[in-house]
């Protein structure tokens, strides 16, 4: 399948992903709501498009404010942000931890089908409403609530801690656990490096020995400590979906700019388990379909940014995109080849674990990072493009390998 319109990103913002770690935040204290962090991303990406008079189109993409913060109908935020975007259309799109790329490809499909050319697309979360094991039953609708009853406590870091346990059986568990502290270790090193990070302040000396801290089945799972895990996150993340017609609206050069060149969507069963615990057989589909649509390789990607909800979950990305051999991907990892220096670095702000993950912005943020490191301006955080290698690829994730977007770009 060939694109029928050429479609680039621009102008992406990211506002502090606020939440434990972060030296401002302060459980005891009122902290900014929800309808803050949509305006400040919003705003943020308006400046760097030329205003509200050259958006025809927003999306709002939000896995879960009415439990989090009470609030529907999250549409109604866009003319909040800009009154030039009154009375212009805007939707709302859910998919678990999978919402921001949603929304991406909601703009996406608007400008493809030329009813729009500049869309703007809002990915926010706010979490730190709750206290951690209520916002754990909460974020388990991203799974079938049918089970709810029957799972963990902590639901998803359950269900994870399962795939952590299964590959620990099948492949050895010290290597696995080695190189899971390996991707914490890479997460942090690559938070220090982005004023926005959640751990941007991180300031531990042995990372590799936090990350290698054994599970304490009693108090949280079997198979993962809290370092395994990515974070609980206040945030929001904006860019712009925009045509060849939309960049020249807006003013900006394609040297500014991310072409998307192609795009998987993948769906598969909520109510039925993973058929193989070690292996995430839907992100495979998308980033397969991905590829095929980009016609480019593996080998062509320059920078990866994956949905590590748990660092076991980025070592199964590296097998599900084909880096690696099932059953290698610590191998791989170990190497060094995820970190910024490797062969084709991972996560180059943190990722969810160093980052942070608010939810329904997390897609929205991976496509950000990609667009400042393929444009050159990702500040401290920049990794070198090889000019043979000038693709970069987006995995993000809602639920447990059921809702998937991957997006293959490159520099504009």
């Amino acid at each position: 399948m060939k694109l029928r319109r050429k479609i680039y990103m621009v102008g992406g913002y990211n506002t502090i992903s606020m939440g434990t770690g972060r030296k401002e935040f302060n459980p005891k204290i009122e902290r900014p709501g929800l309808e803050y962090y949509i305006k400040e991303a919003g705003q943020g990406t308006l400046k760097q498009i030329g205003g509200a008079k050259n958006v025809d189109e927003g999306v709002i993409a939000n896995f879960m404010a009415a439990r989090f913060n009470y609030q529907g109908n999250l549409a109604g935020f866009m003319p909040y942000i800009d009154e030039g975007l009154t009375y212009k259309p805007c939707s709302r799109v859910e998919g678990a931890c999978g919402s921001g790329a949603l929304g991406l490809m909601s703009g996406i499909r608007s400008v493809l089908a030329e009813t729009a050319d500049v869309v703007l697309v809002i990915g926010t979360e706010v979490q730190n409403t709750v206290k951690a094991v209520y916002c754990a039953d909460i974020l388990a609708g991203a799974g079938w609530f049918k089970e709810r009853k029957e799972g963990h406590a902590y639901f998803f870091p359950g269900k994870f801690s399962d795939r952590a346990g299964h590959y620990y059986e099948k492949f050895g568990k010290e290597k696995t656990r080695k190189a899971m502290a390996k991707w914490y270790v890479n997460a942090i090193e690559n938070a220090r490096l982005c004023p926005t990070a959640q751990e941007y302040s991180n300031t531990t000396k042995d990372l590799m020995a936090v990350g290698m801290m054994e599970p304490s089945p009693r108090s949280f799972v079997d198979n993962l400590n809290v370092f395994d895990c990515s974070k609980v996150s206040d945030g929001a993340s904006a860019i712009a979906i925009v045509s060849e017609e939309g960049l020249k609206r807006c003013g900006i050069d394609k040297k500014d700019a991310i072409e998307v060149i192609g795009f998987g969507q993948a769906e598969n069963d909520i109510t039925k388990p993973p058929k193989e615990l070690t292996k995430l057989d839907t992100t495979t589909a998308a980033v397969k379909k991905a590829f095929e649509m980009a016609n480019i390789t593996k080998e062509q990607i320059a920078t990866v940014e994956c949905h590590d909800c748990f660092t076991i979950t980025g070592i199964l990305a590296v097998e599900a995109i084909g880096f690696a051999e099932h059953g290698k991907g610590p191998d791989f990892v170990l190497e060094g080849n995820t970190s910024r220096t490797g062969k084709v670095p991972f996560n180059t702000t943190g990722g969810l674990v160093g980052w942070g993950h608010p939810t329904g912005a997390t897609g929205v943020h991976q496509a950000v990072t990609i667009l400042e490191q393929l444009t050159g301006k990702a500040g401290e955080a920049q990794i070198n493009i090889p000019a043979d290698r000038p693709y970069g690829l987006t995995i993000n994730m809602g639920g447990d390998d059921k809702t998937l977007v991957s997006i293959v770009y490159k520099r504009g």
